[in-house]
């Protein structure tokens, strides 16, 4: 309860929280969405904001507001496979280089450099348009994953590599304790702040990366995602026709998700944090 109580004193994580829940509230509403997402047709196209319809209809003859309930949780699906499965890697990448050094380090070092010198964006295009037939969710997740871990595994050996030249890890080998309980019980809690803002961080690059394949049309647009739900607004012309509710809607939800993720990361790295955590703590 402290731990939550110290976490609200500060408006950013208060802030972020408040919006990150309504957001898992509409995603969890597409659970009860009284319309099939992919098919057209299902209600009148082209309406305003109203009573009847939340959010408006699109020329697709969708209720944008249950649109909108989709697109945010398989967004968030595709962000959390790809935060999670790239902080994986990140972490084995950057604690083992990190403390076994030598040409372990220099191996894992050469790979991680070799994707941040690489143009990413170019390549993720081009394999999203090569298994453009088979891309889902799963899919769009894993192949950001693949390319978002690099930088991240570098900043966590760079932090592996000054643990180990301190006096406790001497210590704790002394004692006898072996590399996995060295790295659990005396690294994580040093690298558990890099982890979650990493995370989060890495989580928001998805979202974006998956948006930008989208208006692309590289990914598949008919399962309903903030980027597909934009690139159809955009198609259909949305704006220049002053449908204003279709394409503001993903929009104004990317915002948000993107401010409540960013500040949701940097609230809790302090606070995680010894040293900023007293500081603003003991501040209040």
């Amino acid at each position: 309860m402290r731990i939550v109580r110290d976490l609200f004193r500060d408006h950013r994580f208060t802030v972020s929280f408040c919006v990150l829940c309504i957001l898992l509230l509409l995603a969890i509403l597409s659970l009860f969405s009284p319309y099939d997402p992919t098919r057209w047709g299902v209600v009148p196209r082209d309406l305003k904001p109203s009573r009847t319809y939340l959010l408006g209809t699109n020329s697709k003859g969708q209720d944008i507001f249950w649109q909108a309930t989709f697109a945010v949780r398989n967004s968030l699906i595709i962000s959390l496979i790809a935060g999670l499965v790239s902080r994986v890697i990140a972490v084995l990448v950057g604690m083992v280089a990190g403390y076994k050094g030598k040409t372990t380090d220099r191996i894992l070092m050469f790979i991680s450099d070799s994707l941040l010198v690489m143009p990413l964006f170019l390549i993720i295009v081009l394999l999203a348009m090569l298994v453009r037939d088979r891309m889902n969710l799963v899919t769009l997740g894993l192949l950001l994953a693949f390319f978002g871990w690099a930088w991240d595994a570098r900043v966590i050996r760079a932090q592996i590599l000054s643990l180990r030249e301190r006096e406790f890890t001497q210590t704790a080998i002394l004692s006898g304790t072996g590399t996995l309980g060295l790295v659990l019980k005396e690294y994580m809690p040093f690298a558990t702040p890099l982890v979650f803002s990493t995370l989060i961080n890495n989580m928001s690059w998805a979202i974006g990366m998956e948006m930008t394949l989208a208006i692309l049309g590289l990914v598949n647009l008919d399962i309903p995602t903030l980027g597909t739900t934009l690139q159809w607004a955009i198609s259909y012309q949305a704006m220049l026709l002053g449908y204003w509710w279709w394409i503001l809607t993903p929009v104004v939800l990317a915002v948000l998700l993107f401010v409540a993720l960013y500040w949701l990361s940097a609230s809790i790295s302090e606070y995680l944090d010894p040293r900023t955590r007293l500081q603003r703590v003991g501040a209040h």
